[in-house]
């Protein structure tokens, strides 16, 4: 019997670079507003956009989002107990959703957990985007157990939020 090898996600959404030309935002915007109204699949030049888009070199400075992910899975990482760690981006940043869970299925792991920074309801990314991108990783990926640790229990943001906002008074 395999050991069951522990993974957790931590999914944002993920920020344009500063420094990215924006006319290509714009034609990647307007390419999967076509794609949408459509019901179609991404054309290769959308792809192509969101290929260059996710993976252009990124700093602090010009991409501070990333920058706050990252800090805050540096917080996470010594809370893991054991589990292996990857962080995942809905748009416009990679690694994507699925190349965080093909890098965590190549290291083992069997069960993975992913978390999304995206708090309350109502949003496409947490309530459907991120719910139907797991139901395509586990037709992909049989033998691994996948959850979603979503939604939030919005009684323990709250309270999480307003002791944060005690800090200031």
């Amino acid at each position: 019997m395999t050991a069951i090898r522990h993974g957790i996600i931590l999914v944002g959404h993920g920020g344009i670079p500063s420094d990215y030309p924006k006319e290509l935002v714009t034609k990647l915007k307007r390419l999967e507003a076509a794609r949408e109204a459509s019901g179609g699949p991404m054309s290769q030049e959308e792809l192509e956009l969101d290929r260059k888009i996710r993976t252009w070199p990124r700093t602090p400075e010009t991409d501070p989002y990333q920058a706050g992910l990252e800090l805050l899975a540096s917080h996470m990482r010594p809370l893991l107990n054991g589990a292996k760690f990857a962080i995942a981006y809905n748009e416009f940043c990679g690694p994507t959703l699925p190349q965080a869970v093909e890098t965590l299925v190549a290291q083992g792991v069997t069960k993975i957990t992913v978390v999304s920074t995206m708090f309350t309801p109502g949003g496409s990314h947490s309530e459907f985007e991120i719910p139907a991108t797991l139901d395509q990783l586990r037709a992909q990926y049989p033998a691994v157990t996948f959850t979603y640790a979503w939604p939030f229990d919005l009684a323990q943001v709250a309270k999480m939020l307003m002791e944060h906002v005690r800090r200031f008074d």
